[in-house]
This record gives structure tokens, C-alpha cells and sequence, in this order.
């Protein structure tokens, strides 16, 4: 019962903390990636995954990680993005990690069209007094990519492996 409840609310609520995170600081910090890996390995014991499957789920985690940090390099990213994303695909392994990347593509696509629209509109003066609404206003700033891979997260995660090795 306690593998169940960990599997299924550690991971939704760390990423729904991460996309919030981006949302309100435009940063995601360190400790969420690392209580995902953390986690990872946490449930992987419980739940009896084989050294091989981790192996597999690592290996998915570090491809990420490098594509990220390349893309990073180029300012495309943020770093803190590239760390959730790699995180992210450690829990997915490659089973499900195109699934998560398809799905990130998209929601991140739209997620960037709703923000150079709204950047485009004059910010009410109510708005105009919360940092965080200026900041996602701000033209030229970043955006909350976080969001997206937290949405693609939450969308691929009832259809992992997860659910079956926590019985359901």
C-alpha cells in the first residue's frame, strides 16, 4: 500500500510543483530533479525492477540529458527544463519516451504561441503589480517550458509501466 501511494503521488505532484515553479520564477530548481531520480530508484527497489530495466530507464535518462544540455548550449532551453526533461525520462525509460517527447513538442509549441500572444496584448494594470505576470509578459523573456513537460508527463504517466508494477 505504501508502494502504491508513493507511485502514485510522487511523481504527478513533483511535476506539478515543477510546472508551477516555472510558471510563478521562470526557474525549476535542482531538488525536483532530484527527488525524481531519487524517487525513481525508490519505487524501481519496491516495485522489483530488474537491473536490467533500470539499466534501460537510465540509459533513456542520460540521452536526454545530453540532447538537453546540447540544446541548452545553444540558449534554447533552460537548464532547469533539460534537468526535468532527463528526470522525466529516466520514469518513462525508452517504452515511453517518444510518447513524452511528441507530446512536450506540442504542448510546449502551444503553450509558446499563447505566450507571444499574450505579449502582444497590453497588460492590464491589475496584472501589471505580480512580478511573475510581468516577467511571462516581458518580450524577449523565456518561456515556462516547464509547463509543457509536466502537461506531457501527467498525459504519458497513467500509461507507463508504472501503473501495471503498482497494480493497476
Amino acid at each position: 500500500m505504501l508502494t502504491q501511494a508513493i507511485g502514485l503521488t510522487l511523481f504527478p505532484a513533483t511535476m506539478a510543483f515543477a510546472a508551477s515553479s516555472d510558471l510563478f520564477t521562470m526557474t525549476i530548481a535542482n531538488r525536483v530533479s532530484v527527488i525524481l531520480v531519487g524517487g525513481f530508484f525508490l519505487l524501481a527497489g519496491l516495485t522489483g525492477m530488474s537491473a536490467a530495466a533500470i539499466g534501460w530507464h537510465v540509459g533513456a535518462g542520460a540521452a536526454v540529458l545530453v540532447v538537453g544540455f546540447g540544446l541548452f548550449s545553444f540558449g534554447w532551453v533552460g537548464g532547469g527544463d533539460a534537468k526535468l526533461a532527463a528526470a522525466t525520462a529516466l520514469w518513462f525509460g525508452f517504452a515511453h519516451l517518444l510518447d513524452y517527447l511528441l507530446y512536450a513538442s506540442i504542448f510546449g509549441g502551444a503553450l509558446t504561441l499563447v505566450v507571444i500572444q499574450f505579449r502582444m496584448l497590453p497588460l492590464p494594470q491589475p496584472l501589471a503589480r505580480r512580478d511573475w505576470i510581468e516577467r511571462l509578459h516581458r518580450r524577449g523573456g523565456g518561456v515556462p517550458y516547464g509547463i509543457a513537460l509536466a502537461a506531457a508527463a501527467l498525459l504519458v504517466y497513467p500509461h507507463s509501466e508504472w501503473m501495471t508494477a503498482l497494480g493497476f
